[in-house]
């Protein structure tokens, strides 16, 4: 009988140069984030269901997928409660674990604590472009620093990362979410309406103000003049000149804190520093809100104008570590959409592997040795028997993603790579490529 052998929906199987690819970018933003003091951490794939949908997630707590219960019977009576059945549910980021890693860890980490995660993570997504169901992420935080510095840093680590690998033409967006909760509150916003409100706003690149005022106050019940007078401030606010957003803010939100203000001029100096002859830019923009609830201050996401989403993204989630370890702890990280750059890049990898190609009579052990030498001259070599028409078999350890190859035939001499004698001298090397030689 047929099987499917295709992956589940939303997830993909990656070829050996995909893969190779892929960690030639990590290898890249591994290095720079290295430089910056951060430290490599993994944590579990599967995370207590309680803390995943402890409310702070936002929409990504409705895209977690449950585990069953171990144990359970093969059917279980009608009307039974999800929550009895299920457990655990893989991890939908890489920033809810690392809250309780912390509270876990907290007494053997130095502090300010800087993080560095790389690793897949799962939500129930419809797939599309730059949308899957399982995809990896590339975190860096720092925990236990309470001032500008971590959000400053975060943001020239992440735009260095990018540069690094060679994403140019992006635009850094900021914004804060004490702003927003100014916003809400001057505009009469319930307090308790306010996540559903962040949550209508952010959705404003995808379904534009028509759609989010319907949604908002329609379908979420909220008060029209104050859903009209919200999003009138946010639209007088947008396209402001860098040198006047900060003054516009404190003139329309006169409740705003002096501390808001003092923060987004720090970052506002430090980003024109940061971008002046840099491959990237940015912008404040008021109508960034970031999805999760955990966010207290400062937001920030990284656009493209080759991508219709966020490649990135974060702010400070001062409260969020709290609801662990049972104290506050301040925190702040960035997120990178790995998935998103890669298909931005569509790099070729750049390695430099040899086929030895032996025919069948060749002794393996001449075989061995030849791939042997090329790896002590400093080569990646591997063994290949010959097949097929030569020129075809050279386009297709191409594809495979080999740089050259050396030739083995069996001759009265014994063993020989082409003309040589030994066959493995870097010079006997031949490179793979559109012209292929005859066999």
């Amino acid at each position: 009988m047929k099987t499917d052998n295709s992956p589940p929906r939303g997830t993909r199987d990656l070829l050996p140069g995909t893969v190779a690819r892929r960690d030639q970018v990590l290898a890249t933003i591994a290095g720079v984030y290295r430089r910056f003091g951060y430290q490599r951490i993994e944590t579990p794939a599967l995370e207590d269901l309680a803390r995943l949908t402890g409310g702070q997630g936002g929409e990504n707590e409705k895209l977690i997928f449950q585990i069953l219960r171990r144990g359970l019977p093969d059917r279980v009576e009608a009307g039974t409660d999800l929550g009895s059945l299920t457990d655990f549910g893989l991890r939908f980021d890489l920033t809810v674990p690392l809250t309780r890693f912390y509270a876990a860890n907290h007494s053997e980490l130095p502090s300010p604590f800087r993080s560095f995660q790389f690793g897949p993570v799962w939500r129930a997504e419809r797939p599309q472009r730059g949308r899957y169901r399982q995809f990896y992420q590339c975190d860096i935080d720092i925990v236990g620093e309470p001032s500008m510095l971590a959000e400053l840093e975060l943001i020239e680590a992440t735009t260095e990362a990018m540069s690094a690998v060679g994403l140019t033409g992006s635009t850094v967006r900021i914004s804060d979410r004490r702003f927003l909760s100014a916003l809400a509150a001057q505009a009469g916003l319930p307090e308790q309406s306010w996540p559903e409100f962040f949550i209508g706003l952010d959705k404003l690149d995808k379904i534009g103000w028509d759609r989010v005022r319907t949604d908002l106050t329609e379908n979420a019940g909220l008060p029209r003049t104050a859903v009209d007078a919200a999003l009138g401030c946010v639209q007088q606010l947008e396209g402001l000149p860098r040198t006047k957003f900060i003054d516009a803010l404190a003139d329309a939100l006169p409740t705003l804190g002096e501390e808001v203000l003092d923060d987004l001029t720090v970052t506002v100096a430090e980003l024109g520093a940061l971008s002046e002859n840099a491959p990237w830019s940015w912008s404040f923009d008021p109508t960034l809100v970031r999805g999760p609830g955990y966010y207290t201050g400062q937001v920030f996401e990284v656009g493209h104008p080759d991508f219709p989403s966020s490649i990135a993204g974060g702010g400070r989630y001062d409260n969020l570590i709290g609801r662990s370890l049972g104290r506050d702890v301040p925190a702040c990280g960035f997120s990178i959409g790995f998935e998103r750059i890669i298909d931005l890049l569509r790099l070729t990898a750049d390695d430099d592997v040899v086929a030895v190609l032996y025919e069948t009579d060749v002794p393996r052990t001449e075989v061995l040795a030849a791939a042997r030498r090329l790896r002590e001259e400093g080569r990646k070599a591997a063994a290949v028997p010959r097949g097929g028409k030569f020129a075809a078999q050279l386009r297709r350890l191409e594809q495979w993603g080999f740089s050259g190859f050396v030739h083995l035939k069996s001759d009265a001499a014994g063993a020989s790579a082409d003309a040589d004698a030994d066959g493995t001298r870097a010079s006997a090397v031949r490179p793979l490529g559109k012209e292929q030689p005859a066999g």
